[in-house]
């Protein structure tokens, strides 16, 4: 079980990869109020949400504790960034401020992740 929840993890984390990837190849056409959701973040952060799903399953099942409350804080952020990828995602433009956020809401998911124990 160890070996799955270790490759779901990685999978996890090349999700964030792209999203944050994406975030930061486009914060210069930000700079200009050119930026857009390049497709790699929606992506990486439908890929996020499968594999945090099943990886709250499979640390249940493996009788491993999981915090609630960290994982629906994480799972929030991540709707909200995955609802504004996904809705502007055709827009040729977006505004720096919602851009901003899912750059910022990104890099909270990963210290909340990494800091919170």
């Amino acid at each position: 079980m160890d070996v799955l929840i270790h490759l779901f993890v990685g999978l996890h984390i090349i999700g964030i990869a792209a999203l944050l990837g994406g975030f930061f190849t486009q914060m210069k056409a930000m700079g200009r109020g050119d930026a857009r959701f390049v497709p790699a973040m929606l992506h990486g952060a439908l890929t996020m949400l499968v594999t945090g799903a099943i990886l709250v399953g499979l640390n249940q099942a493996d009788d491993h504790h999981v915090n609630s409350i960290k994982i629906g804080i994480k799972l929030a952020l991540l709707i909200v960034i995955l609802g504004l990828v996904y809705v502007k995602r055709d827009d040729e433009k977006i505004d720096k401020s919602l851009f901003g956020l899912v750059g910022l809401f990104t890099t909270a998911n990963v210290f909340i992740a990494v800091l919170w124990t």
